[in-house]
């Protein structure tokens, strides 16, 4: 009958994952037993030697039965990582993802500091599954107003959840389509969103992880992939200030398409594309018409082709 050690059990479940071409085999095998003991990474090495007792064993199994199941490891663990904090997730919500930090990086570059009443700003985060968006950007730059809506009650919950728990400036969540839920009346300085973008044909093309466990709400983005877009860019128009800025997350090969879209209203005056970290477009701005609202979210914003 095998020991198994800690290091033992890892080295094995390394391997096996291997064989069953999970992504990151080791650090996944690291993730899940932590997890699964309730200890750090670094334990699993200062206790290397350590056997397992058999209620771990069995309960460290169970998890990596789920994991090539094909359930990812954010689901299986409750938590991922996003910016600077960790948010719970749980199905049902998609899943934040690395690529996204490039919108509260540009989002923090657009409202900069707020300093006293008169530089407050009115900021909507539109879809806002897990809350890492909004919930990033409020404690990066505290004392504007936020708001939150998705048409989820599970991702509303779950935001809810993450701002009490992360938020150190209180955000506003309410449930509903894009902007339909929004009073009548009210106005925003920046609104954003990750929206889905994926057309509808390629879908069942994605990885076993994302087709078969994150929400559909969250990923079909119609026949072209602009569905989402296109309603939130046209809807934007009646809730924008005059200079207001609407930043929204695309396809790294939508551009031509979002562009062709934004020019079909004549209430916006710039359209300007930002890459993420690996050089792909990533993020869409536009301003609405309209005077300057103040020197951060216009003169601040730098084009990058």
């Amino acid at each position: 009958m095998i020991d198994w050690t800690i290091i033992k059990i890892l080295v094995w479940t390394e391997s096996y994952f291997k064989d069953h071409c999970i992504d990151s085999p080791r650090l996944t095998a690291e993730i899940l037993l932590c997890f699964s003991l309730g200890i750090r990474r670094l334990d699993l090495y200062l206790q290397h030697d350590r056997p397992l007792e058999k209620n771990e064993l069995t309960r460290f199994k169970a998890l990596i039965k789920r994991r090539i199941g094909r359930e990812p490891v954010a689901y299986i663990t409750g938590k991922k990582g996003f910016y600077e904090s960790d948010f719970r997730v749980e199905k049902g919500v998609l899943i934040p993802r690395p690529d996204t930090e490039v919108m509260v990086e540009t989002a923090i570059g657009l409202l900069g500091p707020c300093r006293d009443s008169t530089g407050r700003r009115n900021v909507l985060e539109l879809g806002v599954g897990s809350g890492a968006i909004v919930i990033s950007l409020a404690k990066a730059c505290p004392g504007h107003v936020y708001f939150g809506c998705d048409l989820s009650p599970i991702a509303i919950r779950t935001a809810r959840q993450n701002a009490a728990t992360l938020a150190q400036t209180p955000i506003r969540f309410f449930q509903g389509s894009w902007l339909d839920a929004v009073d009548p009346g009210e106005s925003f300085d920046l609104i954003l969103s990750n929206p889905p973008y994926i057309p509808t044909q390629e879908i069942q093309g994605l990885a076993s992880e994302i087709k078969s466990h994150e929400p559909l709400l969250a990923l079909d983005g119609g026949g072209d992939g602009l569905n989402s877009i296109r309603e939130i860019l046209d809807k934007a128009r009646g809730c924008l200030v005059p200079g207001g800025r609407l930043l929204l997350e695309m396809g790294f090969d939508q551009r031509e398409g979002v562009a062709s879209i934004v020019e079909t209203f004549c209430e916006y005056e710039t359209i300007e594309f930002i890459k993420d970290l690996a050089g792909h477009t990533r993020l869409v701005s536009v301003r609405k018409m309209g005077l300057k609202i103040d020197e951060p979210l216009n003169d601040r914003f730098k084009k990058i082709n």
